[in-house]
């Protein structure tokens, strides 16, 4: 329901937090081997997620970060102690203009 400028910013927000998870459970994917809610022998495992304050050029925002049990996950969308992250969120927005589904733009980036 956009019906002004804030409506507009906030929708962004949401589009790039929910993208920007989408990559990173892509990366736990890959740093684990295996994917979420698949049997594994693995005794790496997912452990949660971590909340995150970032800036963008949208404002600032919350990002949930997954965690692994063994902490060895170093996010490379944002990484450790990043805090802006408005050098990513143009060209995710301007994939997501382009038709884009968020696994295609996780996929793309990744």
């Amino acid at each position: 329901d956009i019906q002004t400028a804030e409506d507009i910013q906030d929708a962004l927000k949401d589009l790039l937090g929910g993208t920007i998870k989408e990559m990173m459970e892509a990366e736990m994917d890959d740093h684990l081997g295996y994917e979420k809610s698949e049997r594994s022998d693995n005794d790496d495992y997912r452990n949660g997620y971590k909340r995150k304050r970032v800036n963008s050029s949208y404002g600032s925002m919350e990002i949930e970060v997954p965690q692994d049990r063994k902490s060895t996950f170093q996010p490379q969308v944002v990484k450790k102690r990043q805090k802006d992250i408005s050098d990513i969120d143009q060209k995710i927005i301007s994939m997501y203009a382009k038709g884009m589904t968020t696994r295609q733009i996780s996929e793309t980036i990744e």
